[in-house]
């Protein structure tokens, strides 16, 4: 998966600081499942591994006190950083993207709204608050983020990988799936996951002819 376009620097941490928010995500070890986050920097299938091997390792991911105490380790130095400046961007969507991490949906899409009221254009965060409403079980809105993000950066990969998913288990619409995933591999002919999408592709046809 490639790293975002738009490319910003963040706002300068400590080295504890830095520390306890990259062991909090590598503890963590959540995979994206099937949805790509817009702005994520990280490869899935890195994350997917740091999931497996955490989950056979017993990590303080099953303690929710001590997963609850990292998470708020890991957000504190960016809630400070936003209660000092509310108009820096950076530290507004990391906040989003950790509590992404953490499964904590509802919290991230607030920080992505708060993020684009700063950068209302920012295709990259958009996507990622499709991506948590999706995980809230909105369909609806995950797909309209979606498209809203299509028409700043047309024929971006993940997003139509995504759209793809939610037609398809979201709007149980396979043909409408079929076409965000056969538009996603025209534009993307070196797309990474090209092998997963032509079988999510295959299967999609075999409901649409039942």
């Amino acid at each position: 998966m490639n790293k975002a376009t738009e490319k910003t620097s963040f706002t300068a941490w400590s080295s504890t600081q830095a520390y306890i928010l990259a062991a909090f995500c590598l503890v963590l070890g959540v995979a994206l499942g099937y949805l790509f986050r817009g702005s994520a920097s990280q490869d899935v299938s890195a994350s997917t591994t740091a999931s497996s091997q955490n989950s056979q390792s017993g990590s303080p991911h099953d303690d929710p006190a001590q997963m609850k105490a990292m998470l708020d380790q890991a957000t504190a130095p960016l809630l400070a950083a936003i209660q000092k400046d509310p108009t820096d961007f950076n530290s507004t969507v990391q906040l989003g993207n950790t509590y992404y991490d953490a499964q904590q949906y509802p919290q991230a899409i607030q920080y992505y709204e708060k993020a684009l009221k700063i950068q209302p254009n920012n295709p990259d965060v958009i996507t990622d608050l499709g991506t948590a409403y999706w995980y809230t079980g909105d369909s609806d809105q995950a797909l309209t983020r979606f498209k809203q993000s299509l028409k700043l950066r047309p024929n971006h990969a993940g997003t139509l990988f995504n759209i793809g998913i939610v037609e398809w288990q979201g709007k149980m619409d396979p043909s409408a799936a079929i076409t965000a995933w056969e538009q996603l591999l025209k534009t993307n002919p070196d797309y990474p996951q090209k092998s997963q999408v032509e079988d999510f592709i295959a299967k999609a046809k075999k409901h649409v002819k039942s």
